[in-house]
């Protein structure tokens, strides 16, 4: 009975965690958004100063708004020029630099096709003979990498848990990989949770 009750508690929670923290982040960002747009604006155009009463909402269209514009901003030439000025700021700032580059890359990875970018999952025998990580093909080696090897090598990436954002880069010979049928979302799952969560 003890064990029946402590199985179906963790259960629980690892069911209810998951949907708990995704509405309490929602509702952080959108809390968020509605602050940051309301400060750019002036309070004479406040919807309640303009309409009398406050509408819900309207911070976090505002912000999407703001959002919008910026994305179509950077991809400008001066946009482009001011976000890479902005990189060399907070690379200059000690602590801010590890924190702004994480965060980053790991928006860069999720935003970004990471199907076409990480080709197929493999594992490989790392740290350790007999041991082994999961990684993810990136293409194969060319140039100086290929050309010093005497077989062709693949670009091979091995994330870390629980940050995948960070990791190694193996170049390694098609013998030595082990391709795994799981999709690149469920191979970052079962990294991200440490092997709690993983594809049956």
């Amino acid at each position: 009975m003890k064990k029946f009750l402590k199985q179906s508690f963790m259960a629980g929670i690892l069911t209810l965690l998951p949907i708990a923290g995704t509405i309490w982040l929602l509702k952080v960002l959108i809390l968020t958004a509605e602050d940051f747009s309301r400060s750019f604006i002036p309070q004479r155009f406040h919807p309640e100063q303009i309409l009398g009463h406050d509408i819900p909402g309207i911070g976090l269209l505002l912000a999407l708004v703001v959002i919008l514009i910026t994305g179509m901003f950077t991809r400008l030439y001066l946009g482009k020029k001011l976000v890479a000025l902005g990189d060399k700021i907070f690379d200059r700032i000690p602590l801010g630099r590890g924190i702004y580059k994480a965060i980053k890359q790991f928006l860069n990875t999720i935003a970004g096709d990471s199907e076409k970018t990480f080709r197929r999952v493999v594992m490989v025998e790392f740290p350790t003979q007999g041991s082994y990580m999961i990684g993810f093909v990136t293409g194969a080696a060319s140039g100086e990498t290929q050309l010093k090897t005497e077989e062709k090598v693949f670009n091979v990436f091995v994330p870390t848990t629980p940050n995948p954002t960070t990791g190694f880069l193996f170049l390694m010979p098609e013998r030595k990989l082990t391709p795994l049928e799981m999709s690149v979302e469920d191979a970052f799952k079962l990294i991200v949770s440490g092997g709690v969560v993983g594809r049956n």
